[in-house]
């Protein structure tokens, strides 16, 4: 009697609360579950993932209900492109809108050979920091501070400092927009990837202050703005800035501009 009181009762006892634990466990399962929409979970297995925002709603799966709902249209994921949009329309059963590929662009060119730090920062290498406590480490107070925060949130590798200055590979970049709320002085934005013409300065200051703060920096001389054809460049502010809808990438701003700021790639 001892021995069944000492050592198998205990066990029988542990068996019956771990088997009606485990009973409990499986009633709750089957009247707590949560029933899952398969048309959304078949739209977020087409989706990247990035969890990016780009979108407009909080993540993958927000967007994913919002499609399933009609409440989006199919070619909002951009990191995705008209692959994406094309899967999501084939769920849906509805023709694949257009979905035109975006990049982000740095529009600063205050590299080191065009312009000067006004002290070495040798505390932690971030932006924000020397944003925060200093206003930035260079004489132009609105340029890049080089220091990679952008490239150091970059999901696909596609930003890298050169020479001082945050440059984007397109061919990389999804235009997650993780690098432009990133960005302390908001140098950097999204566009059309078919954009080739763009102003690589965002300083506002006087003509003659920014000119003697940045070789590379835009004066607001208005030259550009008298030679395009189109009207896709106009100066306020003492900045230039280009109207992407109007601008087909004649090049004539970037050939007039005399501090070469505007840029033109082929």
């Amino acid at each position: 009697m001892e021995v069944f009181t000492t050592y198998i009762l205990p066990i029988i006892i542990f068996a019956v609360i771990g088997g009606a634990a485990g009973g409990l466990l499986v009633l709750g399962t089957k009247f707590f579950a949560v029933e899952t929409d398969e048309t959304v979970s078949r739209i977020a297995e087409t989706l990247p993932n990035a969890n990016c925002g780009a979108c407009g709603y909080s993540g993958c799966e927000g967007y994913a209900k919002a499609v399933a709902a009609g409440e989006a249209p199919n070619n909002k994921c951009k990191p995705g492109g008209a692959a994406v949009a094309q899967k999501i329309a084939a769920i849906m059963g509805q023709e694949a809108l257009e979905a035109e590929k975006e990049v982000a662009y740095v529009r600063c060119n205050g590299c080191k050979d065009a312009t000067e730090e006004r002290y070495s920062f040798i505390s932690t290498q971030s932006c924000a920091a020397t944003e925060r406590f200093y206003n930035g480490k260079g004489v132009c107070r609105t340029g890049c501070d080089g220091l990679g925060d952008c490239a150091a949130v970059c999901p696909e590798n596609a930003i890298c400092i050169v020479n001082g200055v945050a440059v984007v590979n397109p061919d990389k970049c999804v235009a997650c927009g993780k690098c432009v709320a990133t960005c302390p002085n908001h140098l950097i934005v999204i566009r059309p990837a078919k954009q080739k013409t763009d102003v690589r300065c965002s300083s506002k200051d006087p003509g003659k202050v920014a000119k003697d703060l940045c070789k590379n920096s835009c004066i607001g001389c208005k030259i550009c703005e008298k030679k395009c054809p189109n009207g896709a460049i106009a100066v306020n502010d003492n900045h230039a800035t280009i109207d992407y809808s109007k601008c087909n990438n004649c090049g004539a701003c970037a050939a007039a501009c005399p501090r070469k700021c505007i840029e033109l790639k082929k």
